[in-house]
């Protein structure tokens, strides 16, 4: 109680007063039952909590804004991706939202991010429902200790009022949904949307500002560790198979998306894991599968049986965005400590729907930035209305919507990391083979983990490899278990004029892309990129 009361005072020092009742940390048990009792969601089967998150079933980019302040202003990496605010409409803002919490039930979770606890980072939540403050909970780092506990001193707090509308014309926002990061006050206003992922990512990008400051490099990835303490990083953006590939009953997970790396090696920000689910399969990825059965996962936009209250992960009646989040004490195979060593290899995955990048090559130093600073891979026809035929995604370090500072800051971190530590570069393309989507084939999934395992293991090492004249990229001429055809997408194709057109056509798209970096990219990295 006197731990509540000292939050209570905190809270008003911030502007937040009039509050009817503050749910202070309450275990999963507890928030269960308020989300039941307040008809957030629907208990469903074996245990999971369902909810729906209303017009916005992903996140809106578009809607996120960093308020332009002192303190951060020359840092930040101002454009299309980190669009600006003024510190004038962002009090507006936020004296409207103050208006609003007054007299509302306030659910506070404190936790903190970052395993290592050199960079230990304290946070709280403030949320307006029970199940985002669930959310809270199981995607951020809890205390063990209640003494630590009330030493808590958060850092940032991230204040999710989804109920409360901006208006545009009067607020300066993109409609009347908005993310607002204000480095200054050390504070996130989220409004407009339910969708829980903008309180992930939002501390992702505070991350993604606070870890190049202090050597870290920042990094959308998962991580895995071997059983000889062999630690690999994944790389890729949605679709690559980043998740599926990084869990492999072989080695151990550290986690599923955002790490840092310091002088003392790779640790995990996050204490759980936010998975896409639409038509999960048991068969493929049983761990995940397991968790859609657990207490304690919350299940977002996924279709249940009013009477049954069973779950189909096949239905995409409300979204193809449909997630999983859960703890990940909810999967057996962890890194419990949440961090290991040093990479020993760093794979970068994408989906070429093109289908002319090889299904594994080497990377130089050079080209592993080259191809970090790119975030290469392709939507295939009907993903989106009006795409047609495979459509070029370049999200610059695998993660451009969450990165603050200027990409090639990212990249000389993790250049120089590479060097020092003498890390092994991997493109693996998990895309198209034998033809472009529609005329090929999605390149086979055993044949892809052969060639990753072959890679971890080392036996890619002293192979023959052969140079890719237009990607410049480093091919092996054999790989255990996969057909030597496969291995040169050329070979795969029937027509191998339309190779050479289609990957010409491709090249020139990397091309164009990297020349916005390139006034402050050096030369050699720019020239490790395709040659048209």
């Amino acid at each position: 109680m006197i731990l509540k009361d000292k939050v209570i005072k905190e809270l008003e020092s911030q502007g937040i007063r009039n509050i009817r009742e503050v749910f202070y940390n309450y275990g999963t048990p507890a928030l269960y039952e308020q989300v039941v009792r307040r008809r957030e969601g629907l208990l469903a089967h074996l245990g999971p909590i369902v909810v729906r998150t209303g017009n916005h079933t992903g996140r809106s980019p578009n809607d996120k804004f960093l308020v332009k302040e002192e303190s951060s202003e020359k840092n930040v990496w101002w454009g299309k991706v980190n669009r600006s605010m003024t510190e004038d409409q962002y009090n507006r803002l936020f004296a409207k939202m103050m208006a609003y919490i007054q007299g509302k039930d306030l659910y506070v979770e404190d936790c903190f991010v970052c395993a290592d606890e050199n960079y230990r980072l304290p946070i709280r939540v403030i949320t307006e429902t029970a199940w985002h403050n669930l959310f809270a909970r199981n995607m951020f780092r809890r205390y063990s200790d209640p003494a630590e506990l009330e030493k808590h001193d958060p850092q940032f707090t991230v204040i999710q009022m989804p109920n409360i509308h901006a208006n545009p014309q009067n607020d300066g926002t993109n409609s009347e949904a908005f993310v607002l990061i204000n480095f200054g006050k050390k504070l996130v206003l989220i409004g407009g949307t339910s969708y829980a992922g903008e309180i992930k990512k939002s501390i992702f990008t505070i991350l993604n500002y606070l870890m190049p400051i202090k050597n870290v490099m920042s990094m959308h990835c998962s991580a895995n560790v071997g059983m000889k303490n062999d630690v690999a990083l994944f790389f890729g953006l949605s679709g690559t198979g980043k998740t599926t590939l990084s869990a492999d009953p072989t080695r151990k997970l550290i986690g599923d998306d955002e790490h840092g790396w310091s002088e003392d090696g790779v640790f995990n920000y996050e204490g759980g894991c936010y998975a896409k689910v639409i038509r999960l399969s048991e068969e493929a990825e049983p761990d995940i599968y397991e968790t859609t059965r657990k207490f304690g996962t919350i299940l977002e936009n996924v279709q249940i049986d009013s009477q049954s209250r069973r779950i189909d992960l096949n239905d995409d009646t409300f979204t193809e965005n449909t997630r999983a989040a859960y703890p990940l004490t909810h999967i057996n195979n962890i890194v419990e400590e949440g961090k290991a060593g040093h990479p020993e290899n760093i794979v970068m995955l994408t989906a070429d729907a093109f289908g002319v990048l090889p299904p594994i090559s080497k990377l130089t130093t050079e080209q592993a930035m080259y191809h970090f600073i790119s975030g290469y891979t392709a939507k295939v026809a009907g993903t989106e209305k009006g795409v047609t035929e495979p459509k070029a995604t370049f999200s610059t370090c695998f993660g451009a919507p969450f990165m603050v500072w200027h990409p090639t800051v990212y990249a000389k971190l993790l250049g120089d990391k590479i060097k020092k530590h003498k890390v092994k570069c991997w493109l693996v393309n998990t895309g198209w083979t034998g033809g472009p989507y529609g005329v090929g084939s999605r390149m086979k999934i055993q044949y892809t983990r052969a060639m990753l395992n072959a890679a971890l293991d080392g036996k890619l090492d002293n192979v023959e490899y052969e140079t890719d004249p237009i990607f410049n990229l480093q091919v092996p001429e054999s790989c255990e278990g996969v057909p030597s055809e496969v291995l040169n997408p050329r070979n795969t194709w029937k027509d191998k004029k339309a190779y050479d057109e289609m990957a010409n056509k491709l090249a020139g798209m990397f091309v164009n892309n990297f020349k916005e970096y390139e006034a402050e990219t050096e030369k050699e990295i720019t020239s490790a990129g395709p040659k048209v």
